[in-house]
């Protein structure tokens, strides 16, 4: 396997010595990098001196780790052009042929220059939080914590990586470096947005929760570098077509995946709905076994959010079902549709994260809901009340809002496997035309139909249902 991988590192030490050896590249970035962080420490010396006078130290004491997270984006954000010209920016310069032309295997070819891109970012960022560490020595600031630090550190890295995959990707997948560059914002977006709420949990003191998010990352980052070695060909490098918008194309391409040669709306549902249920069966496995998961979490957060029920407490829950009752008379429209639109609201929004992270974060509205039934179920029965009365309040409908969750979610996550499978006779744009067709396949043919019964269910019979209970 070394001698395998040999070749890669060999191409990353060219690259990294020519990247060092263009002062063009490296002035900017070091000055900037070593500029940042005097700044930053100078932020940190004001905002340390005027929440002091208010009795706030506490908000001192975590926006320093947070100035040093920034510290450490900020150099990324700037080499991440390093990253986007890998392959587009040899390709336009017309360097590109000789290295293609090599023995080397695609896998090492991407991979040394993925190895390369990595580096500087790296080294500018851990140049620029040493210069910030420094700088809190000299004004004698406090430092953060160990873990803190560690934990920034970590983040840091895994951050890097992740947006140097996702520009690797890009880079080879792009016909120009306008293009390149431009696409960069789907990256630097999303990348700013999550450091944006790993701020909220340093400033809330949940520092524990940012090694789950570490763990996210470097999933989501290994599946980044998953999908850039299933769809780099380097014989489409060599190519000098732009890549033109064919709306016409892309709209035949989907109807064709989403009817599946079907003729009509019956031979649809008969065949083409049951061959893409098939196609997910393993997908759907996977989502279950995460679903039970999430009702195993729900349980066993009532010894840290236990809620004592009392006799005024289920007089209270009475009260509350007959104004349901009252507000919902039977096969009344208005709150149908109003929970069916919340369920399919959320399945929309589980799609759009899951497009952004390989299926990954899709799962997470799935998780919620299960983890808040795990919960009630432990609520319930830890208050004496039998699992039947459970039962009748989720139930009647949760027989056909689960299953129709656990399909949806299915769909959104087989769309990441798809994406980061290897696809020789098929482009990137074409495999995610098909995973999109097939989501739709499912949403239409069956999610949201089974989500309009189930709201049915949950307007009309299931407060009727607990009221006996209760």
């Amino acid at each position: 396997m070394i001698d395998r991988l040999r070749p890669a590192l060999v191409i990353t030490a060219r690259e990294v010595r020519d990247q060092l050896r263009d002062w063009r590249i490296i002035f900017p970035v070091v000055a900037l990098t070593v500029f940042f962080p005097f700044l930053m420490n100078f932020t940190a010396q004001q905002m340390l001196d005027f929440v002091n006078q208010y009795g706030a130290n506490i908000i001192g004491e975590r926006l320093v780790p947070f100035l040093m997270m920034i510290v450490g984006f900020f150099p990324i954000s700037v080499s991440l052009v390093i990253a986007l010209e890998t392959f587009v920016g040899e390709k336009e310069r017309g360097s590109i042929e000789p290295l293609l032309n090599t023995p080397l295997e695609d896998w090492q070819l991407y991979l040394g220059k993925l190895l390369a891109a990595v580096i500087p970012p790296l080294l500018t960022s851990y140049l620029g939080m040493a210069v910030y560490t420094v700088g809190l020595a000299i004004d004698k600031v406090p430092l953060p914590e160990f873990n803190i630090m560690a934990q920034v550190l970590a983040l840091t890295t895994v951050q890097a990586v992740m947006m140097v995959s996702g520009a690797v990707v890009v880079s080879a997948q792009s016909t120009s470096v306008r293009a390149a560059n431009l696409l960069a914002s789907f990256i630097v977006i999303p990348v700013a947005l999550l450091i944006q709420g790993e701020s909220v949990l340093m400033f809330w003191g949940t520092n524990g929760a940012l090694w789950w998010a570490v763990l996210g990352i470097t999933v989501l980052t290994l599946l980044l570098v998953r999908v850039g070695l299933a769809h780099f060909q380097r014989e489409e490098l060599l190519g000098r077509q732009i890549d033109v918008l064919n709306i016409r194309w892309g709209w035949r391409f989907f109807r064709q995946s989403f009817t599946g040669g079907a003729k009509n709306a019956a031979e649809w549902y008969l065949k083409t709905i049951p061959q893409t249920l098939r196609k997910m069966r393993g997908s759907i496995l996977v989502v279950t076994g995460f679903a039970a998961a999430g009702v195993m979490i729900g349980l066993s957060q009532i010894n840290r959010f236990m809620i004592p029920l009392d006799q005024t407490s289920l007089q209270n829950l009475d009260e509350r079902l007959k104004m349901i009752l009252q507000i919902w008379p039977l096969f009344s429209i208005g709150p149908v549709l109003a929970i069916w639109w919340q369920n399919v609201r959320v399945m929309l929004l589980a799609m759009v994260v899951g497009v952004f992270s390989f299926g990954i974060l899709g799962m997470l509205p799935l998780i919620a809901s299960v983890g808040v039934a795990g919960y009630l179920l432990g609520l319930l029965t830890a208050n004496g009340i039998s699992v039947v009365s459970y039962l009748g309040f989720v139930l009647p409908h949760g027989i056909f809002e689960i299953p129709a969750i656990i399909m949806a979610t299915a769909a959104v996550f087989r769309f990441g496997i798809m994406l980061s499978t290897p696809t020789q006779e098929r482009t990137i744009g074409e495999v995610f035309l098909s995973a999109l067709a097939d989501w739709f396949v499912v949403m239409v043919g069956v999610v949201i139909p089974v989500l309009l019964l189930a709201a049915g269910i949950e307007a009309w019979l299931t407060p009727r249902l607990a009221m006996l209970f209760i």
